[in-house]
């Protein structure tokens, strides 16, 4: 992680253990709903977080703003049915700096 694992133990709320996460996969073809359900079930199954591939943007099938409404939709309910904090990290790569500070 680029702020340090204690940043992320903080974030998370998790020490003396392992941090668990994933990439969903498979990387292409899901559409945004089906993406954020793949989140729900990985985080509510027990793990801390979960990752975008590098290869996932904003394709026509999976717009950004889309997967970002469904993965928050998956994080919030996988808090509040496990307890836990749980997090996802996206991919923010856009075509220009400023796109990618607005996401």
């Amino acid at each position: 992680p680029p702020h340090g694992i204690q940043v992320e133990r903080d974030k998370l709320n998790k020490y003396g253990r392992p941090l668990l996460g994933c990439t969903i996969k498979p990387k292409l073809g899901l559409s945004a709903k089906n993406y954020g359900r793949a989140v729900y079930e990985c985080l509510r199954g027990g793990l801390d977080f979960t990752k975008d591939d590098e290869n996932v943007n904003s394709q026509p099938f999976m717009r950004w703003r889309d997967r970002f409404l469904f993965c928050a939709e998956a994080i919030y309910k996988a808090q509040a049915e496990t307890g836990e904090i749980k997090g996802h990290y996206l991919n923010a790569t856009a075509g220009t700096s400023a796109e990618m500070m607005k996401r």
